[in-house]
């Protein structure tokens, strides 16, 4: 019984603070190489992004269906706002030749995918 009531306590205890409601990252891509956000079946998210490379971030959304759209081109030290639709994928491209890094905070869906993409 003990067990039991530790167990609801940490489920209220949890589900009340929210500490699940938000993904907090920061994501290195590698020189030509590009990470993929959400390359699944999912609802909408939305990512607060800021580019902490020194070197311009491409990004870009990528429906599960096939297809981009929406280019943007985040300079060093930018932060954006990026709402993305159920079942489409936020693409994180890196053109450079030296290594670029994100810092993330994902709300909404947030069982998406996460994969790295080589060019």
């Amino acid at each position: 019984m003990r067990n039991f009531a530790v167990t609801i306590a940490l489920f209220i205890l949890t589900s009340s603070c929210g500490i699940f409601e938000s993904l907090n990252s920061n994501t290195s891509i590698k020189p030509l190489d590009s990470f993929v956000l959400g390359n699944n079946e999912h609802g909408p998210f939305k990512v607060r992004l800021k580019n902490v490379s020194t070197n311009d971030i491409t990004i870009y959304k990528a429906p599960f269906a096939g297809g981009t759209h929406s280019p943007q081109i985040i300079t060093p030290n930018e932060t954006v706002i990026v709402k993305v639709d159920r079942n489409t994928g936020l693409v994180f491209e890196n053109k450079s030749n030296n290594y670029a890094s994100v810092d993330l905070k994902v709300t909404g869906d947030l069982v998406l995918s996460m994969t790295y993409k080589n060019k």
